[in-house]
């Protein structure tokens, strides 16, 4: 079945060309003009992932992400934002709150559509025939139902939090790139920075206490999450 995407665009140009190049890819698109429209239209039926641009009438795309992100149903759903090239800390705000990713206006529709299916590739990955578990101390991950629990309790990441976390468990002691990062977890080579990671990482460490020490930083490299003692 076709994946749902929600445009959240006020611009209608930008809009119908959005929605052309996602219908063509084979997704199915639905737009809403302002923030408002959109947050009825995902509290009426949540879709399977959102471009949201920031700057909108009623109620902006910061204050949209924040109100997904603290609903627990809707806490998972995958968002891409749209910026203007200019709005660096407005991107760095979203990110925060987060977002898994952005694009700066102007902006390729096909880079679009590429990071679209990459977002909705590792976010939606079917389960395999057995569940598997990775455990790191008392932070346990169900790789099948993407469910991480600390201490027993379940904790609610982004997909791409999900995503890194998984990464940086399977790639334990190693040190990582911020570009090895992207290319692996976000799934392109992006060349317009690395605070992307950055912020993820940050999150990480604040979602999960444990790793604000365990999940080390490299200078000006990227990071390494290092091996528990075993009793850890």
């Amino acid at each position: 079945m076709a994946a749902r995407i929600l445009v959240v665009e006020d611009d209608p140009d930008i809009a119908a060309l959005v929605n052309r190049y996602l219908d063509k890819a084979g997704f199915i698109s639905e737009l809403a003009a302002s923030g408002h429209d959109a947050l009825t239209a995902i509290a009426t039926r949540p879709p399977d992932l959102i471009v949201l641009d920031l700057m909108l009438p009623q109620v902006d795309g910061l204050e949209v992400c924040r109100v997904i992100r603290g609903n627990e149903a809707t806490a998972g759903l995958p968002i891409i934002m749209l910026t203007a090239r200019a709005d660096e800390s407005e991107r760095i705000v979203g990110l925060e709150l987060g977002a898994d990713d952005y694009l700066a206006k102007p902006f390729s529709p096909n880079e679009l559509v590429a990071r679209v299916r990459a977002l909705l590739r590792r976010a939606h990955r079917p389960a395999g025939p057995r569940a598997r578990t990775l455990a790191y101390g008392p932070i346990a991950i169900d790789t099948d139902r993407h469910v991480v629990s600390l201490n027993g309790r379940d904790v609610t990441l982004t997909a791409k939090e999900f995503l890194l976390l998984e990464y940086l468990l399977k790639h334990r002691g190693r040190v990582l790139s911020r570009d090895v990062l992207l290319t692996d977890v976000w799934g392109y080579r992006y060349t317009g920075g690395t605070r992307t990671v950055d912020v993820h990482v940050r999150r990480l460490r604040e979602k999960l206490p444990l790793l604000a020490e365990s999940l080390v930083t490299v200078k000006q490299f990227g990071y390494k999450l290092a091996d528990l003692p075993p009793e850890a």
